[in-house]
């Protein structure tokens, strides 16, 4: 089974809210809300990853010595395997702008089970409570 390794991000802003995107209309677990993050590049590392990402799809710019790392998930889909690691950040440039389209939301860790998400972000929830 193929394995794919996808790092995340829990954007925690001053009032203690969590960010979560909305994935679009025509990719995969579409209208499913999740973590900011994605796919880690041939040769890169997880963190490059999130910083890449999170400046391509929210226009914020993050520091890889604001990037804690929390926990990780691994989940079996039905095509791939996913292992994901996720970081905490609370220091970043710029305000967080869906710009792919995406809706964007900022959360409580105890609101997060109301929103539906994809299997492996569930187990990741906990974790940010107990940080909360």
């Amino acid at each position: 089974m193929k394995r794919v390794l996808v790092s995340a991000v829990a954007l925690i802003d001053a009032d203690g809210r969590i960010l979560l995107a909305k994935r679009p209309e025509g990719k995969s677990l579409a209208g499913l809300w999740e973590f900011p993050g994605g796919k880690v590049e041939e040769g890169e590392r997880p963190e490059q990853a999130l910083i890449r990402e999170l400046k391509e799809e929210l226009g914020s710019d993050v520091e890889q010595s604001c990037l804690a790392p929390l926990t990780f998930a691994s989940h079996a889909y039905d095509d791939f395997h996913l292992l994901m690691p996720l970081y905490v950040c609370r220091r970043w440039k710029g305000l967080a702008q869906g710009l792919e389209g995406q809706e964007l939301k900022w959360v409580r860790a105890k609101d997060l089970r109301n929103y539906p998400m994809p299997p492996a972000d569930l187990p990741l929830i906990p974790h940010l409570m107990d940080l909360l």
